[in-house]
């Protein structure tokens, strides 16, 4: 065999082959440019949020809210020294709705900012702007900044779910999105760790029930709602919102992993054999009485985290008190479908604040046992 043998021979027709694959994986990316002012972009976004029917939303798949109050405050120092700002990038819908692909974070931190949400904090250039919100700006300034235009990608209608999806992995690949969990399963090594990946996560009732996009399959997304629902169902009162859930998921994992390490075999067995039945027993309840088990309204292809985290915990809460609960279908659909529920579980704004995982929760909870416990 010659040095050289592996080498292609690029035929003429192999050269027409490609330029035809080229031709057609363009056309599925066809896109176009639009321009809005910072006013009309929140006022798209926030229209219609409660009933799902905004004109510019973000999708179950994209991660939660997770800017904290520094990232967002540089963000709105950004845009107010006219500095570029990244391009966002949306997808057209059938119904003519925007899917936001990148830039959710950026939205989500303009709605705040507006809605005098956002004091702004650890400015290194605009310091004499620290301590301020929106409506302490002079009324010129907010004219500005409410003018201020930003510019956008649109995707044609045309693009799948897999072109949004890779698109949104490639302009966010090398970055920290979605990684969470790959980086907790080669740092928190331990009993409670393998529990998550060969137990629980393996569960096909829960796979089933809690659909996920390809991209975050592989990112271990059926792992991360897991370790999320344990969390939560044992800490949700003492959630500590300036950590960030990141944070708090971390130390969870490190805690359930060192606590374990200290027990006996059969101690350990016994433990971790009740946290099992616990999570069997939510993902059979739900799948008993939820009619779209843990999707959104029945039409979502992707789970979500914050919809997830409510009934998850909600279901096992209740089941505590009452374990032989035997609720009526329809009127799980009826408050699942109400415009409270819709707004509670609404990605709109700081998604993990405790006051609003508390309300989510136990909002659940509430209507499942017909009592505040």
């Amino acid at each position: 065999m010659t040095q050289n043998s592996h080498i292609k021979i690029i035929t003429k027709d192999w050269v027409e082959k490609a330029e035809q694959q080229i031709y057609n994986e363009q056309k599925s990316v066809g896109y176009d440019t639009r321009e809005f002012t910072i006013e009309i972009m929140v006022q798209k976004y926030k229209t219609g949020i409660e009933e799902d029917k905004n004109d510019i939303f973000v999708p179950d798949y994209q991660r939660d809210f997770v800017w904290d109050e520094i990232r967002q405050s540089k963000f709105i120092e950004s845009i107010i020294l006219g500095l570029p700002i990244p391009l966002i990038f949306v997808a057209e819908t059938s119904e003519g709705r925007l899917e936001i692909v990148d830039g959710s974070q950026r939205i989500r931190t303009l709605t705040i900012f507006l809605d005098n949400e956002l004091k702004l904090v650890k400015l290194e250039r605009l310091t004499n702007l620290n301590g301020f919100d929106f409506n302490n700006l002079s009324p010129s300034r907010q004219k500005k900044f409410k003018n201020t235009p930003l510019r956008m990608i649109v995707l044609t209608e045309e693009a799948t779910e897999d072109v949004r999806n890779d698109i949104f992995e490639r302009i966010n690949r090398g970055g920290d999105i979605l990684k969470d969990m790959e980086k907790r399963k080669g740092i928190y090594r331990g009993y409670f760790t393998k529990f998550i990946y060969d137990v629980c996560s393996e569960n096909k009732t829960f796979i089933k029930m809690t659909p996920v996009a390809n991209l975050l399959e592989k990112r271990q997304e059926h792992q991360e709602l897991v370790l999320r629902y344990f969390a939560l169902l044992d800490k949700y009162q003492s959630f500590p919102f300036k950590g960030g859930v990141a944070k708090f998921l971390d130390k969870y994992l490190q805690d359930q992993n060192k606590f374990l390490e200290s027990l006996s075999e059969d101690k350990r067995n016994q433990y971790l054999n009740e946290k099992q039945l616990r999570f069997d027993t939510m993902v059979n309840f739900v799948k008993d009485h939820f009619r779209y088990g843990f999707s959104k309204y029945g039409k979502n292809p992707q789970v979500s985290r914050i919809f997830f985290e409510a009934i998850s915990v909600g279901v096992s809460l209740v089941l505590e008190r009452k374990s032989d609960l035997s609720p009526n279908p329809d009127k799980i659909i009826h408050w699942i479908n109400s415009t409270e529920f819709r707004n509670i579980v609404s990605a709109a704004k700081e998604t993990h604040k405790p006051e609003r995982i508390k309300q989510r929760i136990e909002y659940v909870r509430d209507e499942l046992s017909g009592e505040s416990l």
